[in-house]
């Protein structure tokens, strides 16, 4: 059995690998998502020594490294410091209901737009859609869901829920919006958005389960 190297031994074997390890552990705790494409060299480091940082994390924090081909994240099971309410808490998380459920469906139109173009998680680029095309989708499952009150989800209705947890999606990087070109002008319905790589780390199945009388529904 190969030793698995330790996050100290790295740091105390040459100052160059000990910055690239540091770098890297910064990286990791700077934002929720690590992307290939944010600094390829370190995230080279990081996929090259990826045993010695998952041991580190899971000793020291108890946290999961999470990391596919263009993206790596840590999971934090466990919120410790309970006097900072959730209100308070710099992270990702829906607690409406149709926000919760919109962001699960944006996760079912990601899955649909991959099978339909056949788009991987392995492929160099990454899927975009337009806006419009979204929210046609979304309206029109939202409608399916929620039977007897078709009445409430009204494409402007959708469309205003889904303005209000976008800018969500883009500070946690699971969207970027593509700005168009100086000379070319776009409508809402034609903004371009670009699904990053985090999206492959979430998944709709929930959006199966039944929704209970209360409507209740959660994000993990």
């Amino acid at each position: 059995m190969v030793a698995v190297m330790k996050i100290e031994e790295l740091i105390d074997g040459g100052e160059q690998t000990a910055q690239s390890v540091r770098s890297v552990l910064n990286i990791l705790l700077e934002s929720p998502y690590f992307y290939k494409t944010d600094d390829e060299r370190q995230f080279l480091v990081l996929v090259r020594y990826k045993r010695a940082f998952e041991a580190f994390f899971d000793k020291f924090f108890g946290w999961s490294l999470v990391m596919d081909a263009k993206c790596a994240r840590l999971y934090k099971p466990k919120w410790f410091n309970e006097k900072i309410t959730l209100p308070n808490r710099d992270m990702f998380t829906f607690t409406k209901r149709d926000d919760c459920m919109l962001f699960l469906l944006v996760l079912e139109f990601f899955e649909r737009e991959c099978r339909e173009q056949g788009v991987t998680a392995d492929d160099r680029e990454n899927l975009r859609f337009r806006f419009g095309d979204l929210l046609e989708y979304a309206a029109a499952r939202f409608r399916a869901l929620m039977s007897g009150k078709e009445e409430n989800y009204t494409d402007e209705r959708v469309r205003q829920i889904l303005k209000g947890i976008m800018p969500q999606l883009e500070k946690y990087r699971f969207l970027r919006k593509v700005k168009p070109s100086a000379d070319d002008s776009v409508s809402e319905s034609e903004t371009i958005f670009e699904c990053l790589p985090a999206m492959w780390h979430y998944q709709a199945a929930q959006l199966a389960q039944n929704i209970g009388a209360d409507g209740k529904v959660g994000v993990e």
